[in-house]
């Protein structure tokens, strides 16, 4: 789900790296909208674009298909790219006509950890979003955490997906003239905030309702939401119907043949899950050994998706009150969760009437930025729960500026080293420019990729009555949380969706595929781990106990078992519960 865009910059998100030194990736998004989009999938589909019902009517494999086999029989160019290796992966834009001309070139990176005599093949990873960087994952460092047996074993391989980052064509939902007239809006916001803070009559302006409830609130949320929808529509048109998880799911097999891989050895994280779901469903006999971690339930509509996060966030925030005091002690906001929830009460109440000062900011810290914060800061406790504590004290005291930069992320380093060392990161010429990549897309479209990809994937309703009926049952569900993932969701009734419907895993052949899932996640419910485990043919549950958004990187008990499968395909026994 999707925040309507207004005036001023709405929540944003995260999307969890399997890394120790775990930073927060940023999307300018909803943080209720990524998780739900995160957890979005689409049906599986076969090579011929049609769903099998089963391995005997799947179609022939796609790489003895002669109109692909220029795709399948290419050869990776890889080159020198910092301390990795980098390449470029050319799939068909339209797998239904892949001879029309028209195709993605795709940035693969590769860390070279494999060791002679030890070698299996490659790992493939996923990050997650939809729209996070697999060539930036790589180049971040993330071999490094994965344990010596897998690294001896593989060499450690991403990509950016199609429209994705560096990706060729990529995705943008800002034209060059929108970005002009939204600079200039801004410039004339800044310059009349003072004058704006009180209508003519006196009055003080009116703030963004998280519940939308009168006729003309519920009209500015669709109105901002269809806005938003244009832009998309307008600057990436030709490519939306071309970005979803099933053809990316198709390109992964390209990049398995190119890598030279009989089967497909593969993690994925989150919205990751739903990519290796849809790998699984359209190539069960390629696939080698399938991790999926923060699982996604594909039989999910949209609705039961959104309350189930919504549900979640809402649980996790409450489990902050009662447990800040043994993660980060003393930097509690309060001596008792009691004091505590009521700090966060009193914070929402606050910021629905008048936004928080913000330093360097003309809008301030409103109440769903608050609730972004609030939710961000839910997916790595054991990294995030102080920051968050004292920037609620902060806010308490009239202060929003770091409530705001946590929800922005903007308190992550982007690259310790290159800071520590007061030395500008290295440019990576497989990331593009600098300030932006071709044809006018930023360097950082993930805000784009997020909105088209997951529209795309998973059927929205197209009358805004169904999101307004959803507002009461998500407010009792799950509050705040609940109405903002609501009308997040807005934004999907006015893009091009696909033929994918809410679907259990259909994937015949395929060998056992391990679940990972933390029970109190508040991103993808651990419910969906259950489900999905339940759904693949042979497929192994491997629970968390722990707070906390996914597992492997973040648990060793959890990354010794993750490892041991990848490496010798050793099964989880059913009922494994890690809790460290």
């Amino acid at each position: 789900m999707i925040l309507p865009w207004t005036d001023h910059p709405w929540e944003y998100s995260v999307i969890t790296v399997p890394t120790r030194r775990r930073r927060a990736l940023v999307l300018a998004l909803a943080v209720l909208g990524t998780t739900s989009l995160a957890a979005c999938t689409t049906t599986g589909t076969g090579a011929d674009g049609k769903r099998p019902r089963s391995s005997a009517a799947a179609p022939a494999d796609p790489a003895s298909r002669p109109d692909l086999r220029r795709f399948y029989h290419q050869k990776l160019d890889w080159r020198p790219c910092g301390d990795h290796r980098c390449a470029s992966l050319t799939v068909p834009m339209d797998y239904s006509r892949p001879g029309d001309g028209k195709t993605f070139v795709l940035p693969v990176a590769k860390a070279v950890t494999a060791v002679t005599g030890k070698r299996v093949g490659s790992l493939v990873l996923n990050p997650g979003g939809p729209g996070e960087r697999g060539v930036r994952l790589i180049k971040d460092g993330v071999a490094e955490d994965i344990g010596r047996g897998v690294r001896e074993r593989f060499d450690i391989v991403s990509f950016d997906p199609r429209g994705v980052g560096a990706s060729k064509p990529a995705l943008t939902c800002t034209t060059a003239d929108s970005t002009e007239s939204n600079e200039s809006k801004e410039s004339k916001e800044s310059q009349e905030s003072a004058e704006s803070a009180e209508s003519a009559d006196g009055e003080e302006a009116a703030v963004v309702p998280l519940h939308p409830r009168t006729a003309s609130e519920r009209a500015d949320a669709l109105a901002s939401a269809r806005e938003t929808a244009a832009g998309c529509r307008a600057a990436s048109g030709p490519l939306l119907p071309h970005v979803g998880t099933d053809d990316a799911a198709r390109d992964l097999d390209v990049l398995r043949a190119a890598l030279g891989e009989r089967r497909l050895t593969y993690v994925g994280w989150s919205y990751g899950t739903s990519l290796g779901t849809s790998y699984a469903e359209q190539f069960p006999r390629r696939v080698r050994a399938m991790v999926l971690d923060g699982a996604v339930d594909p039989s999910l509509d949209w609705r039961q998706r959104m309350l189930g996060q919504a549900t979640g966030f809402r649980k996790a925030v409450a489990e902050y009150a009662e447990t800040c005091a043994d993660t980060v002690g003393d930097a509690c906001p309060g001596t008792t969760p009691e004091e505590i929830r009521a700090l966060i009460d009193r914070l929402l109440e606050r910021t629905g009437r008048e936004p928080l000062p913000v330093d360097d900011s003309a809008y301030g810290l409103d109440a769903a930025a608050l609730i972004s914060a609030l939710s961000l800061s839910m997916y790595t406790p054991e990294a995030q729960w102080q920051a968050l504590s004292e920037a609620l004290v902060a806010a308490d005291g009239g202060d929003g500026t770091r409530l705001a930069a946590l929800g922005a992320g903007e308190e992550e380093t982007q690259d310790p080293d290159a800071e520590a060392s007061g030395e500008p990161a290295e440019a990576d010429p497989s990331e593009g420019p600098a300030e932006s990549g071709t044809d006018g897309v930023p360097e950082d479209n993930a805000e784009a990729a997020l909105i088209a990809i997951n529209c795309r994937d998973v059927p929205h309703p197209r009358d805004a009555r169904a999101y307004w009926d959803a507002l009461a049952p998500a407010e009792k569900a799950a509050g705040a949380y609940g109405t903002t993932g609501v009308t997040s969701e807005l934004v999907c009734a006015d893009l091009p969706a696909g033929p994918g419907r809410p679907h259990r895993v259909t994937a015949e052949g395929v060998p056992p595929v391990l679940v990972v899932g933390t029970a109190g996640d508040p991103a993808t419910p651990y419910a969906e781990a259950v489900s999905l485990a339940r759904q693949f043919p042979g497929g192994m549950l491997l629970s968390l106990d722990a707070p906390g958004h996914t597992g492997y990187g973040r648990s060793a008990c959890v990354d010794r078992k993750v490892e041991a499968y990848l490496i010798s395909l050793t099964k989880v026994r059913p009922g494994t519960t890690c809790t460290e």
